[in-house]
């Protein structure tokens, strides 16, 4: 009697489950949506949970959620993508380690210390107070993706570019960032569910966002409200991690997909 042998699904297979997940996962999120704001609509709240539950306050804090995440994610993408360029050409890739380094310092450190710090140092609070901590959290997925995918180019492809007259400049626009490219998009997903998981103690620094649901919900002991900011915080989290998906389904260099 011979033992079952595993083995890893063939790429096809695993592309089918991908685009099997593509489709479900927004799916997901409108169930999610629909089912706890039809669960908590359709009940007999009180006038404190009226304040906080009403279409016009969950609209805005849901916005403000958004907001803060596509400032970190913009504030990461300007800052990772061309340091990880620059940590890798000739004469500065001894200081990648040191970069990398302090990305990690970021990422090690508490969320909502980093909060609480900034707070501390510069005496405010506010949208940007909550927006950059997040996006120093958040920064190294992308950093470290960028540099992996730069170094995995292979130097042939490289040395190709080179043979047919192209420049440095040229070499790494038309051939190192597309190939490197799919990396990128990778550590952006990963960023972008960061800061929307973040994001919701961005309430401690009056920067709004659905942690206000939650920790409304946490002081009051109405779990109803509670529910309703966990779960649409979650629900966000599945939507950008769609959103991040389909960038690198579609976004990627074509004979890579």
């Amino acid at each position: 009697m011979t033992a079952a042998v595993a083995t890893k699904p063939t790429a096809p297979a695993a592309r089918r489950s991908e685009r099997a997940r593509l489709l479900v996962q927004p799916v997901i999120v409108v169930i999610l949506v629909v089912g706890v704001l039809a669960w908590a609509f359709n009940r007999e709240l009180t006038a404190t949970q009226k304040g906080s539950l009403n279409a016009a306050n969950i609209a805005t804090l849901t916005w403000q959620h958004v907001l803060i995440t596509v400032a970190v994610v913009a504030i990461v993408v300007v800052i990772a993508v061309p340091l990880g360029i620059l940590l890798t050409r000739p004469g500065f890739t001894k200081l990648a380690p040191i970069f990398l380094g302090i990305a990690n310092i970021g990422q090690a450190a508490p969320a909502i210390g980093l909060l609480v710090l900034l707070f501390l140092a510069t005496g405010t609070t506010g949208f940007w107070i909550g927006v950059l901590p997040i996006a120093f959290y958040s920064l190294l997925p992308v950093l470290r993706n960028t540099i992996l995918g730069l170094q995995e180019v292979n130097p042939a492809v490289i040395d190709a570019g080179r043979g047919q007259g192209m420049t440095a400049g040229l070499v790494l626009r038309k051939v190192e960032f597309p190939l490197a490219v799919p990396y990128i998009l990778a550590g952006l997903r990963t960023s972008l569910v960061l800061a929307v998981g973040t994001a919701t103690l961005s309430f401690l620094v009056s920067a709004g966002g659905l942690g206000i649901l939650i920790d409304t919900g946490y002081k009051l002991r109405d779990n109803v409200t509670l529910v309703v900011g966990a779960v649409l915080a979650v629900a966000l989290a599945l939507l950008v991690d769609w959103c991040g998906a389909l960038a690198e389904e579609f976004l990627g260099p074509k004979g890579l997909r």
